[in-house]
């Protein structure tokens, strides 16, 4: 198999993830991180459900992975994330030192690698990852518009119901 292929075979496990964030009213998001081949480990966002704002697939996932390898140097993985991280999650991946990062939607508010800043590329850093973006973005995407339309809709019924009691 092909780098392409690994990669979108990969971003599918990445996204049954992040369904499971969905089933759970959060936000869809999902991470896996490889390592020689291998799925070491597997997450997606709980933020609401555990009320801790650090619960994002990406930090889940390096978590799984340092107990997998008894290390905190990922050296050697590349992680899958279905939306471009944020800039904890970024941070993360520097100190985690994960090489490799493939993620498939741009995140235009709040994405740290490629739409408001480049903090995987950052030379000031002392690691860098190579970044692959935009596999599978548009099945990414369309989750998460979803998603939100969804709740948009919901707070405009809820909205309309409450007037409609007045």
């Amino acid at each position: 198999m092909d780098v392409f292929e690994t990669d979108r075979s990969f971003m599918r496990l990445a996204i049954e993830e992040a369904k499971k964030a969905k089933k759970l009213g959060e936000v869809p998001i999902g991470a896996v991180i490889i390592h020689d081949g291998n799925v070491i480990a597997q997450a997606h966002n709980l933020r609401e459900t555990s009320q801790n704002a650090v619960t994002h697939a990406e930090l889940s996932a390096i978590q799984e992975a340092c107990q997998k390898l008894g290390s905190w140097r990922l050296e050697q993985t590349t992680l899958y994330v279905t939306l471009e991280p944020c800039p904890m999650c970024a941070g993360a991946i520097l100190q985690s030192r994960i090489p490799r990062v493939v993620y498939g939607a741009r995140d235009p508010k709040g994405g740290c690698v490629d739409s408001l800043y480049r903090l995987l590329n950052d030379p000031r850093f002392n690691h860098e990852c190579d970044v692959t973006e935009g596999v599978l973005a548009e099945e990414c995407g369309e989750m998460l518009s979803a998603f939100f339309k969804a709740i948009r809709e919901r707070k405009k019924r809820q909205k309309k119901a409450a007037s409609e009691i007045e």
